[in-house]
């Protein structure tokens, strides 16, 4: 047993993983920078008042920061989510609206572990301030739903809601508070409706159900511009070709949400466990991070429940590691050092053995490598400033090549095997 292991809730990310992980960085960045977003990437440390501000009676405030005194005396938080971190950016620094950006990171929430959810995840999302146009909510659902495609999943659910405007969640939240007040709850159900009835929407426990079954639904309480909106967002999707699902009953976990909200579902995953990610419109976060009435909407989907959404359907596996060349110097190992540098500013993957070991020893290296070719280097090939190339994928015979020609046979040959 080691010393010291990581911390719960925690873990190592571990190669070839690790490369998986970087791809899907790669191909959501593709997918939204054709659409004209740009990156921003946040700090991991805020005000912890940046994050108060989500919702004073959500479980992400209540009992899951990870909020601390530092050295100064400031009160911070490891942020738990990123798009208050993004909007108390907007709020300091004012750039042009539209303001349209992804990211990706770590985030930190003091809670339970579970399959696919862990106290240190990861995120991608997109963040879109200063524009209130259903055309816009129609855009952002259709980049995380081609983000999905990209992966080669196909069992992934979009459902769609709306929590109206402002006006309407307040006159909503209030019609289920005196409906579950009225109702037979669990106790936990109790204490969430004490802090956001809103949130007891979303118990899954079985002796909830009649009431929220027969809750009132948020339609009934709609402006005639909210029902615009939404039926505008509907239409959008629908002309897109991209299936949805109206659930009356989806709500979002941060207070912050109004008018559009949506949730994307993995059909592999447990039903108590199969959110992969999500989002909606917003308002008044910037303004009460300091900045201006802005309008706002946005999503952020879990690479962790992706990934393992991704395990489920045999889609977006992890890469093999691929070399091109492993280096085996048995004539003291300086050559090693010449070519391997030579090759990898050519743009070539190599890599090489080290301690001097036997030939034996080195060329099991290179096969566990996986490179396409061993290049030898002995007394003989020192001699004759040659080296020999021994095809380890593909077939073929090896051949002895002037350390000169090296570097075009080795590109010719790697085009070959392609």
């Amino acid at each position: 047993m080691p010393a010291f292991q990581n911390s719960p809730g925690m873990r190592d990310i571990l190669p070839p993983d690790s490369a998986r992980w970087r791809t899907l960085n790669n191909v959501f960045a593709d997918v939204v920078e054709t659409a004209g977003y740009g990156q921003i990437i946040t700090p991991l440390i805020e005000d912890v008042g940046v994050f108060t501000r989500i919702g004073e009676a959500t479980d992400v405030v209540t009992k899951e920061l990870y909020a601390f005194e530092d050295r100064g005396g400031r009160h911070v938080s490891l942020r738990p989510e990123l798009t208050a971190s993004v909007c108390r950016a907007f709020a300091q620094h004012r750039p042009v609206a539209p303001w349209k950006v992804w990211y990706s990171g770590p985030n930190f929430r003091q809670e339970k572990a579970q399959r696919g959810r862990y106290r240190q995840f990861d995120q991608v999302g997109v963040e879109v301030l200063g524009v209130d146009d259903a055309n816009l909510d129609v855009e952002v659902i259709a980049l995380a739903w081609e983000f999905y495609l990209r992966l080669g999943l196909s069992q992934v659910t979009l459902i769609l809601n709306s929590l109206g405007d402002p006006e309407d969640r307040a006159r909503y939240v209030e019609a289920l508070r005196k409906h579950f007040e009225a109702s037979e709850l669990t106790d936990q159900s109790r204490e969430t409706l004490e802090n956001n009835p809103l949130r007891v929407l979303d118990s899954k426990r079985e002796f909830d159900a009649p009431a929220i079954t027969s809750a009132p639904q948020i339609a009934e309480f709609y402006s005639p511009g909210a029902s615009r909106h939404f039926e505008a967002v509907v239409a959008g999707l629908t002309r897109l070709g991209i299936p949805f699902d109206v659930e009356p009953k989806l709500v979002r976990g941060l207070d912050y949400y109004r008018s559009t909200i949506f949730e994307f579902q993995g059909g592999t995953l447990a039903s108590a466990q199969n959110a992969l990610g999500g989002g909606g419109r917003y308002d008044g976060l910037v303004e009460a991070l300091g900045g201006p009435a802005t309008p706002g909407i946005g999503f952020a989907l879990g690479v962790d429940r992706t990934l393992l959404a991704c395990n489920d359907e045999g889609v977006f596996a992890p890469a093999p590691r691929r070399l091109d060349a492993f280096v085996v110097d048995v004539a003291g190992g300086f050559e090693a050092v010449s070519i391997t540098g030579e090759l990898r500013a050519a743009g070539l993957a190599a890599d090489r053995g080290f301690e001097n070991r036997s030939m034996k020893a080195q060329m099991k290296l290179a096969n566990r490598s996986g490179a396409a070719f061993a290049l030898i280097v002995g007394d003989d090939q020192l001699a004759t400033d040659t080296v020999v190339a021994k095809p380890m994928q593909g077939g073929g015979d090896q051949q002895t090549i002037a350390r000169s020609d090296l570097i075009s046979h080795l590109k010719d040959e790697l085009r070959r095997l392609q």
